[in-house]
């Protein structure tokens, strides 16, 4: 389990002068970056994805697949509690969006046509709400304890 009390929301000023626009209209505002145009949409390579604004871990790259959406796809969260769902009606259809606990900051969208073979869940991630360290800088970044996760099926 991740605990939340090692990592700190910050303020809006705070977040102004650490984010690009475009993380801050994500994160912030609710806002998405273009598909096929952001930075992790086909990345393989291994290690964990924390949110921007705050460093709590969300997601690892072995539960990653190539959903074809044009934005990350994730199987599900390394711990279920570090997501909080909420109600989006906004584009005129029903959807679920995903926000990190302690930052509070807008990820994206969960929707139930992930693969079966990996729970069914497809966690739709905007690149500019992660940061992403990869598994040779996890234990130098804070992260070692998730480093035997990355093989576990």
């Amino acid at each position: 389990m991740v605990d939340p009390k090692k990592y700190q929301a910050k303020s809006p000023r705070e977040l102004k002068k650490l984010l690009t626009p475009l993380q801050y209209a994500v994160t912030q505002e609710s806002g998405t970056e273009k598909p096929f145009e952001n930075e992790f949409w086909e990345s393989t390579a291994r290690g964990i994805y924390v949110d921007i604004t705050t460093g709590e871990p969300l997601f690892l790259s072995k539960d990653k697949f190539d959903s074809g959406c044009g934005w990350p796809a994730f199987a599900k969260p390394i711990d279920p509690q570090t997501i909080t769902e909420r109600r989006d009606t906004s584009l005129g259809r029903e959807r679920t969006e995903v926000r990190s606990r302690v930052g509070d900051a807008h990820l994206g969208h969960v929707f139930e046509d992930g693969p079966k073979e990996l729970g069914g869940l497809r966690y739709c991630i905007n690149s500019a709400a992660l940061r992403f360290i990869p598994e040779k800088e996890m234990e130098a970044e804070g992260y070692g304890e998730f480093l035997s996760q990355l093989d576990e099926k």
